[in-house]
């Protein structure tokens, strides 16, 4: 019986050891908190009413983006397409702004085979400025009426 006693509290030890320096590893490893938010992360909790939705078709050489802007706010949109060949060039779109409601087609080339093609957003218009809150405008009082003006003498 003495021996069994001896062998669970050897390893009950031994668990109470691994799981320690398991945390132990854990704890060194985290990372440390920073005061900065990350870029990417929204100002507000809401999410931002902006980017149409594109989707690229690659047939062949030819790449096509089709985009439509769900969105009150205009979409600015670029087609960048990367040729596979070193020496075929890889190409960006003029800019092509996208309507709220809208629909667009860009489309580009490579001599030869498509790598990679993707589309780019940014907006075209500033965001809508929303008031600021505060008491209502005062108006000044209103000017006495004047004297009715008479038809027909």
């Amino acid at each position: 019986m003495r021996a069994i006693r001896h062998g669970f509290g050897a390893i009950a030890s031994v668990a109470v050891l691994i799981t320690g320096t398991a945390v132990a590893a854990e704890v060194r490893t985290a990372p440390a908190p920073t005061d900065e938010l990350p870029v990417t992360a929204p100002a507000t909790g809401e999410p931002e009413n902006f980017g149409a939705s594109c989707r690229t078709v690659v047939e062949g050489s030819r790449v096509t983006a089709h985009c439509s802007n769900p969105y009150p706010r205009t979409d600015r949109i670029r087609l960048h397409v990367e040729c596979d060949r070193w020496w075929d060039l890889d190409t960006d779109s003029a800019p092509v702004e996208v309507g709220p409601a809208d629909y667009a087609q860009v489309t580009g080339r490579c001599w030869k085979e498509v790598r990679s093609a993707w589309v780019t957003h940014e907006p075209a218009d500033p965001a809508p400025a929303s008031p600021a809150p505060g008491p209502p405008p005062v108006r000044g009082p209103l000017p006495a009426p004047g004297p009715l003006p008479v038809r027909g003498s």
